[in-house]
């Protein structure tokens, strides 16, 4: 279903990855140029490491943020040293 007044368009922010836009969009970079896709959905890249910007090629999957260390994992009640 097209986008419109009685219907806005659904951009999603996924936590680890793109940015997911219904389409069809026109993403205006910051040098002015101009990127259009018709298709009902695009993944625009998060992390910079695309390289077809601004696209998402999932080079976000290669490389991931270490997970922090949860309540279980830290020392509780020892000493620091």
């Amino acid at each position: 279903m097209p986008n419109g007044a009685e219907r806005p368009t659904r951009v999603v922010v996924t936590p680890d990855g793109p940015i997911l836009v219904e389409g069809p969009v026109e993403v205006v970079g910051a040098d002015g140029s101009v990127h259009r896709s018709d298709r009902f959905v695009v993944a625009l890249c998060a992390c910079r490491r695309s390289r077809t910007a601004p696209w998402c090629d999932t080079s976000h999957r290669a490389r991931r943020r270490p997970a922090r260390p949860g309540p279980a994992a830290r020392d509780e009640g020892g000493d620091p040293a």
